[in-house]
């Protein structure tokens, strides 16, 4: 029953979370990190207690829209989170927040909550692994900008980044709706305008989903691991839908003609729509390869 209820206050934090938030409202998500399903004190005492056996090396996972860190659960049990724990010795935690904010705002809540981690952490940190899923990678990226620009102490033990189904270069469906919107606003009629000002009740964190270029570019510093997926084998299938809602290009951020990034490496998954790309094996296995690789 909690998870039902962690699941529906999800979707609606997705949909209108910024206006939850805006208004006080008690069913907004405030963003926390968690372990076990608890959230997490950042200070070092409670962390202490939390993780009597606290390793050097931690992995943050970053959900995307509408979701929670149960997003990550495969179906016979375990996360990739919990893999990366048995095979490379990273502590896992997963961040929950209202994904209808701004995406800029969750990344400067993400890149705060880091800072509190790594000074409370009851060992040095010596890695910072961040994953994130779909829009859980724009965080990520939003809150590595933050970090630059305010000289965080933390992003100097992040040494790779991965990206899974993210729209680095925006989303399809996202683009349709502003369309609409804006063809309902043109158009003279009590109708049609009650329709436009309902399509764009969307959540600034939906319409942030929109934007044909991430605003902040991925930091040469760090390396980066962008996977795709494709509902198709078909190329000619793969090409126009990608994973059903990511673009091969946006979720590998990348466009003809243009150089890769120096730092970046990505990988392409044939046949796995876009929650798959968030649960199956062969992807672990893809970045658990590219990590020990990169060491």
């Amino acid at each position: 029953l909690s998870q039902k209820l962690d699941n529906t206050l999800a979707v609606l934090n997705g949909a209108i979370g910024d206006y939850l938030a805006r208004t006080n409202n008690g069913l907004a998500i405030a963003a926390t990190l968690m372990h076990g399903g608890r959230a997490l004190v950042l200070e070092r005492e409670a962390l202490a207690a939390a993780f009597p056996s606290a390793g050097s090396k931690l992995v943050v996972l970053v959900h995307g829209l509408m979701s929670t860190e149960d997003f990550w659960r495969q179906a016979e049990g375990g996360d990739y989170g919990t893999q990366f724990a048995r095979d490379l010795g990273y502590t896992p935690l997963y961040l929950r927040y209202n994904t209808g904010l701004a995406i800029a705002d969750n990344g400067a809540a993400l890149e705060r909550m880091l800072g509190e981690l790594v000074r409370a952490w009851p060992v040095e940190i010596a890695e910072l692994l961040l994953l994130g899923h779909s829009m859980g990678g724009l965080v990520i990226r939003s809150a590595c900008h933050v970090g630059r620009e305010t000289d965080a102490a933390w992003l100097g033990r992040v040494r790779r980044c991965i990206y899974v189904g993210t729209p680095h270069r925006g989303a399809p469906l996202e683009r349709v709706g502003r369309l609409v919107a804006k063809v309902l606003q043109a158009v003279d009629g009590p109708y049609t305008r009650l329709s436009a000002d309902l399509a764009n009740l969307r959540s600034q964190g939906i319409q942030d989903l929109g934007d044909p270029r991430h605003p902040v570019p991925l930091l040469t510093s760090i390396e980066h691991l962008l996977i795709a997926g494709t509902i198709s084998r078909e190329p000619w299938l793969a090409a126009l839908f990608g994973d059903a809602m990511v673009s091969v290009a946006s979720a590998t951020d990348r466009a003809r003609g243009e150089p890769d990034h120096p730092t970046t490496a990505f990988e392409v998954f044939p046949g796995f729509d876009h929650v798959a790309l968030a649960r199956r094996p062969e992807v672990y296995e893809c970045m658990r390869s590219w990590c020990e690789r990169s060491r």
